[in-house]
């Protein structure tokens, strides 16, 4: 859901070590009525000083910043703060800087060539709660980790449990229809039930499983071992 603009507008820091970069972005955003920038940082760790000062509703962090690097900043933001949500934003392409940095809670990922316009949805995006990553984006998080090695043993059995405890059955098959990046009208198709109903049943796990986001719940799928490599 869109934040509605007649409401208070969403509040941004920006960390990035290159003040043109941050002059930039500050312009388009404060362009936008809905949207206004609160605080800037030229690090890892005056991001986080800034957010916790200043609880922004959406903080637009670059990775590689002198000292504490983006990612840093975001795993201490996210642990600190139930109400900042992290984009990052970089010229950084790499899958390994996109698990990185969902891993440390961010809820989206974007690169600096996007288009401005898609900047400002994105930051809108986070500022209703949802994650930034579209279905596409998500089955090609999912390819990567179906090839990786999977959980084993005694410690998969043990993560199963832990990361799985409380939900139902349904809630686990939608779950791995999660897992596998279908969108809730997907799923909807999928089992047979309404939009409404699986909406209903995503949201249940984001409280049992304290998922900030549907990243996180892919995130989970794939560690709990719902989502298989042959899927």
């Amino acid at each position: 859901m869109t934040q509605d603009q007649s409401s208070a507008p969403i509040r941004v820091i920006l960390a990035d070590d290159q003040p043109l970069i941050r002059s930039g972005l500050r312009v388009l955003i404060n362009d936008a009525p809905d949207i206004v920038v609160v605080g800037e940082a030229g690090t890892g760790a005056e991001a986080v000083e800034l957010a916790a000062e200043l609880a922004p509703d959406v903080a637009v962090m670059d990775i590689r910043m002198p000292g504490m690097d983006g990612i840093e900043a975001t795993r201490r933001i996210t642990e600190s703060s139930g109400t900042t949500h992290v984009v990052m934003l970089t010229t950084f392409d790499d899958d390994e800087y996109v698990y990185s940095a969902l891993r440390a809670g961010a809820s989206g990922f974007l690169v600096k060539d996007m288009a401005l316009d898609s900047i400002l949805d994105a930051v809108r995006v986070l500022a209703s709660g949802d994650a930034l990553i579209a279905p596409s984006i998500t089955r090609r998080l999912i390819a990567e980790f179906a090839i990786r090695p999977a959980p084993s043993g005694a410690a998969a059995n043990r993560g199963d449990k832990a990361l799985l405890d409380g939900i139902t059955e349904r809630e686990r098959e939608v779950l791995t229809l999660v897992g596998r990046g279908l969108s809730n009208g997907e799923i909807a198709e999928e089992l047979f039930i309404s939009a409404a109903t699986a909406k209903a049943h995503v949201a249940r796990l984001f409280t049992k499983l304290a998922a900030r986001d549907r990243v996180q719940l892919v995130i989970t799928a794939y560690e709990a071992g719902l989502v298989s490599p042959s899927r």
